[in-house]
């Protein structure tokens, strides 16, 4: 028996220092770019698998009022995309259009449309994309323009930041060129497409281009700062072990070519913002959401005091002093943020700022993957950005 206890526990330590190095192989992989910008994107992951996107009834959407087309970037990259008519719009049709594609200059002068940044891996097609399609074409009455990035799906290419904000500005540029008002197109993004959304918005800004507003739905505040957080399968941590060795974590952090900070995006970002997040998001946080309203909010609020490294050496009038920030911090935070809570669905907080509104919706449900299907979140982009009692 003690000897079978014996083998018990070399197994396990054989297996752990397996784990081990598999942890610190996946570790160093990341600081390679090639490695890093696959495991980013996950844009080799064409799912469903072998799709003919030239058929986009056949994943659920109703005949011919999905057009499917292509959209030329910038740098000559061919993006596959997915034109889908809004409900009320198709529905006014007296028939089945036979060349829906003649249609789509009406559908974006009359209807407002959502140019949507899907996350990484997987294509336009995919099924919880499509219920988004569904939802928005439906409940919100808008057309929608779906992409995918280069390298994605049957686009060419292969995805860099650089790259994909392009990519976002080549479908833009696609929607104005066919007749849409810039004021009538909303520009939603997902996950990654969170990050892809935040640059196009930015840059629009400095150009003084004003689209009808951008919604975050399930957003990171940086690369780097979800590298610190993300858990994979929302249980094992990927950096968390790395912090007992701070040069190793600070390495790797330096490391990532990819950054995506759309918390500093937000100073240049205007018009009218709607965050959304899950609180049972495996994936992202919620407190990557908390923290992008939160940049939104501090200019407007008394800084922030900082706590002396050695606090204990404060004195107790220096201690007051600084409780007393905190508290005027907090009480002009409550003046300016309106908070109300849906009973079993979530919590939606407000402020308006300088005549445009930022919202942040956090939900009890909905995940990761299907926040923006939830119908509550739907009713909030929908108030928000006046797509209701078309």
């Amino acid at each position: 028996m003690p000897s079978q206890g014996f083998l018990s526990l070399s197994t396990a330590r054989k297996v752990f220092a397996a784990l081990g190095g598999l942890y610190v192989a996946a570790v160093v992989l990341l600081t390679i770019p090639y490695f890093q910008t696959h495991t980013m994107f996950l844009h080799a992951v064409k799912i469903p698998l072998f799709a003919n996107f030239d058929m986009p009834e056949h994943f659920g959407l109703a005949p011919n009022k999905t057009i499917n087309l292509k959209v030329e970037t910038a740098d000559k990259e061919t993006l596959g995309a997915w034109f889908v008519l809004s409900d009320s719009f198709y529905h006014s049709l007296p028939t089945i259009p036979s060349q829906p594609a003649d249609l789509i200059p009406t559908a974006l002068k009359t209807h407002p449309t959502i140019l949507f940044f899907h996350g990484n891996a997987a294509t336009r097609a995919l099924s919880a994309r499509i219920q988004h399609y569904t939802a928005f074409s439906s409940r919100l009455s808008a057309n929608i323009l779906a992409i995918d990035y280069r390298g994605f799906g049957d686009s060419t290419g292969a995805p860099t930041q650089p790259g994909v904000a392009r990519d976002a500005r080549a479908a833009w540029n696609w929607l104005i060129k066919n007749g849409a008002p810039a004021d009538q197109i909303l520009i939603v993004g997902h996950s990654l497409g969170t990050a892809v959304s935040a640059l196009l918005a930015a840059e629009l800004s400095d150009e003084d281009i004003s689209p009808k507003g951008v919604v975050l739905l399930s957003p990171f505040s940086s690369i780097s700062k979800l590298l610190e957080t993300y858990s994979i399968l929302g249980v094992v941590p990927l950096m968390k072990p790395l912090a007992t060795i701070p040069w190793v974590a600070r390495f790797v952090l330096r490391r990532v070519i990819h950054t995506f900070e759309t918390d500093t995006l937000v100073p240049r970002i205007k018009g009218p913002v709607l965050i959304a997040h899950a609180e049972n998001d495996w994936d992202i946080p919620y407190s990557h959401s908390e923290a992008l309203f939160d940049a939104f909010l501090d200019p407007h609020l008394p800084p922030t005091p900082e706590l002396p490294a050695n606090a204990a050496s404060l004195s107790q009038d220096e201690w007051s002093a600084l409780m007393a920030q905190l508290a005027q911090r907090k009480e002009m935070r409550e003046k300016l943020v309106t908070s109300v809570e849906l009973r079993n669905f979530g919590t939606v907080h407000e402020f308006m700022e300088g005549g445009r509104k930022v919202v942040y919706v956090q939900s009890l449900a909905g995940g990761h993957d299907y926040l923006g299907v939830q119908e509550g979140v739907q009713d909030v982009i929908g108030r928000t950005f006046g797509l209701f009692g078309r």
